[in-house]
């Protein structure tokens, strides 16, 4: 019978091998609460963790990078939505006063073949979030050393095409073969789970992209309010923002977020939906608990979380789960293999 168990798990060996990790886990940037704790956290555990630069001060960037060097010696990251301002240099200085500290920078939100050969040259990984095929090809071409798919499932702003995570994977993963191109793949979009873990794998990816389910961690400092509305929340909790406007945002159902949604029908002008939509009304509820009055970024997998948990439990109960799952593939291909007639057995 085929090891289809480990050659699954040998898929994530290369995502590993690219940034220094033990398993196959990143955390996303994850907009005003990816802080320098939870990524210490994350990558103590064996994951990836990143330090997100978006709702942040320059100032604020470094501290966390700080924080989180002083809390772990194994490798994390940084993110950076590119568009999510006029002026990333302040931001970017940063990054390269810091480089000796960092594994990694991630760029999502953006055109960022200009921005490869920079870090590259600092001797960084870059990880480009891309949600099409042509995205994926365009980052490939220009050196990125990780692609991670991201579907529309995802929590906070996602591509326009909407495609989802299952029909985005194997297209990217096939046309980068097609390509010749050997760069590791990370499934991202609604990941909540082992079992995602694991089917991200069977895939082709190498590995994941986790952002919602690190949002309930004790380490993350998103208010307990958030995190509740996390555990408390189901499959239908979710809701897509900005597409009036050409955009797509998935965030937490709530009087906010359907306020939104009701001015959306009325087609109005990026002026008139802005004052509802900028970062100011995320932070007011995911850092200040005021989940009511502003909005907070959720992915699909949220029924899948069921208590705050301290982060590193997350990483590792993750590999586990995806683990146990995988273990299923050895009996199903074995029933291929013979023909065996599986409703009879």
């Amino acid at each position: 019978m085929p090891d289809v168990v480990n050659e699954e798990l040998k898929a994530g060996f290369r995502l590993c091998r690219v940034l220094g990790i033990r398993y196959p886990i990143i955390e996303g940037g994850l907009a005003h609460v990816g802080n320098g704790r939870l990524a210490a956290a994350i990558s103590e555990a064996g994951g990836f963790g990143q330090v997100g630069s978006a709702g942040r001060s320059p100032e604020q960037f470094a501290g966390e990078i700080d924080l989180a060097a002083s809390l772990t010696s194994r490798p994390f990251g940084v993110n950076i939505p590119i568009s999510e301002r006029k002026d990333n240099t302040p931001y970017f200085d940063v990054i390269m006063k810091h480089r000796h500290r960092l594994a990694a920078v991630s760029l999502s939100a953006g055109n960022p073949r200009p921005l490869i050969p920079r870090f590259k040259e600092a001797g960084l990984r870059v990880l480009v979030l891309t949600s099409t095929v042509g995205q994926a090809r365009k980052a490939a071409e220009a050196g990125a050393d990780v692609i991670i798919c991201e579907g529309f499932e995802a929590g906070g702003h996602n591509g326009p095409a909407e495609l989802t995570t299952m029909a985005l994977v194997p297209q990217v993963v096939r046309a980068l073969r097609s390509d010749g191109h050997d760069v590791p793949v990370a499934a991202a979009g609604g990941i909540a789970s082992g079992e995602q873990v694991a089917a991200a794998l069977m895939l082709g990816a190498d590995g994941v992209q986790v952002g919602t389910l690190f949002v309930a961690t004790e380490e993350c400092e998103a208010h307990p309010a958030y995190k509740r509305r996390l555990v408390e929340s189901g499959d239908e909790s979710t809701v897509v923002i900005e597409r009036s406007q050409g955009r797509v945002t998935r965030v937490l159902r709530n009087p906010f977020s359907e306020k939104i949604l009701e001015l959306e029908k009325h087609r109005p002008s990026m002026e008139e939906l802005l004052p509802f939509i900028v970062g100011r009304n995320n932070r007011v509820a995911a850092i200040e608990g005021k989940i009511d009055e502003g909005y907070m970024n959720a992915g699909q997998g949220t029924g899948l979380i069921r208590e705050v948990r301290p982060a590193g439990e997350v990483v590792r109960e993750l590999a586990a789960e995806a683990a146990r799952a995988l273990q299923r593939g050895p009996v199903l291909a074995e029933w291929i293999r013979t023909g065996a007639d599986v409703y009879r057995i």
